[in-house]
């Protein structure tokens, strides 16, 4: 089933990573504005968060939530950032 990001259109780059934190992944390193999160399982998630307060474009949900740590419809509700 298909995301519907219409509905994660405010979602920040701080929410983002507390959903991220919330489903195992660990931030390993940073570099800058550059932080590489890391799952026990081998996903890992590279974000470029300049201020985390920051509202993140479709293009970039769509890859971290899809190609990176790779969620679907479930998960996005089971974290709270789906309604």
């Amino acid at each position: 089933m298909a995301i519907d990001y219409s509905n994660l259109l405010g979602l920040t780059a701080r929410k983002l990573i507390t959903a991220l934190e919330k489903d195992g992944f660990i931030l390993q390193r940073q570099k800058g504005a550059t932080r590489l999160f890391r799952h026990h399982d081998g996903r890992r998630v590279t974000m470029h968060v300049h201020k985390p307060g920051q509202t993140l474009k479709i293009g970039t949900l769509k890859e971290i939530i899809e190609n990176e740590a790779q969620w679907e419809e479930d998960d996005l509700k089971r974290l709270k950032l789906l309604t």
